[in-house]
């Protein structure tokens, strides 16, 4: 199955992206590019596609060195988590590092969310104000999959147990990795996938449609070229990546500094209609976007939080055509081509 992204936006032809001429002649994969070089970084909800070694995992575990750092306001929130869950390191006093955590799929729910006789913090609330990284995401249990739905609706999980009610915080960044298929090779353009159609579609449908629908950036990560890996070219260093972040940040706190929020991922639907402007050609292509994709006013409201950040990311003060075009590109279409 060919790369969707090297073709130009003109061929790009399925009913529901027939909305992406309007955007540019150019490859999609050109189109996009400047973006993925240039380290950008979202608020929102991730899951990476990809084969087995493509660099999912790798890809996730590099998110933290590029976030912004904890504000004293954010730091003291998770120290006073992981104070009472009894994880706060003997040598360090204040947390002063974002949290990154990666349970494994066989965690139980009380484990993700938390719970137990005496109720303590999950992996949910131990990653506030950082990273839950879900790899293999499809192998998680179905419970622990949609007990996930509102934490990241509401920012916080609210666990009942006999003994009481406790809520604790839960404003996360969520990134997910997964296979394409049970074999990995599903739409790989040099190795056979040996998984049957039905079998595609029962290992992608793991993941229900609303818990999808919750996910704001999807990225296929193709495999790695030999050229690539022996490539003796300097990478790009973090700092510079974070740099950008931070400008980002520095934007949306200075945007909401009368609202209490720190990002855009916190914006309710009031604040996005105020904050999210756009020009005459975003609002059509959002239009058009919103009738052909068959939007959600969830999805609606996500995608303009996506390019509402990526045009801080721009320094722009309005969102423009390619901002928003850039947000409906990270949508999900559905994973069986």
């Amino acid at each position: 199955m060919a790369n969707p992204f090297e073709k130009r936006a003109s061929e790009y032809r399925r009913d529901d992206e027939a909305f992406l001429p309007l955007v540019t002649p150019d490859p999609l994969i050109t189109f996009f590019k400047k973006h993925a070089d240039d380290g950008k970084l979202y608020d929102q909800l991730s899951v990476i596609i990809g084969a087995p070694g493509s660099g999912k995992t790798m890809v996730a575990r590099c998110l933290p060195s590029i976030l912004p750092r904890m504000t004293p306001e954010e730091a003291l929130e998770v120290t006073k988590i992981y104070s009472v869950s009894g994880a706060l390191p003997a040598d360090s006093p204040l947390m002063l590092q974002r949290p990154f955590r990666s349970p494994h799929y066989t965690i139980s729910n009380a484990g993700l969310v938390g719970g137990g006789r005496n109720i303590r913090p999950g992996e949910i609330t131990l990653s506030h104000r950082g990273v839950l990284f879900l790899d293999e995401l499809p192998e998680f249990s179905h419970t622990s999959l949609e007990s996930l739905r509102q934490p990241l609706e509401d920012k916080v999980v609210t666990i009942s147990r006999v003994s009481g009610t406790v809520t604790y915080p839960a404003s996360f960044m969520l990134v997910s990795a997964m296979n394409p298929c049970p074999c990995g090779f599903f739409s790989d353009p040099k190795k056979e996938c040996t998984c049957s159609s039905s079998a595609v579609t029962r290992y992608q449908t793991r993941v229900s449609g609303p818990l999808l629908d919750r996910i704001d950036v999807f990225v296929e990560v193709p495999p790695v070229e030999y050229e690539r890996l022996v490539d003796e070219a300097p990478a790009q260093d973090s700092s510079h990546a974070r740099q950008r972040v931070e400008q980002a940040r520095e934007i949306q706190r200075e945007r909401f500094k009368d609202n209490g929020f720190l990002c855009n991922s916190e914006m309710g639907p009031a604040e996005v209609w105020k904050s999210c402007p756009l020009d005459e050609s975003a609002k059509a292509l959002l239009q058009a976007a919103t009738q052909r994709l068959n939007l959600s006013a969830r999805a609606f409201h996500r995608i303009l939080k996506v390019s509402r950040t990526i045009a801080d990311l721009d320094t722009a003060q309005d969102i423009g055509v390619a901002h928003l075009a850039e947000a409906l590109q990270y949508r999900s279409r559905g994973f069986v081509g």
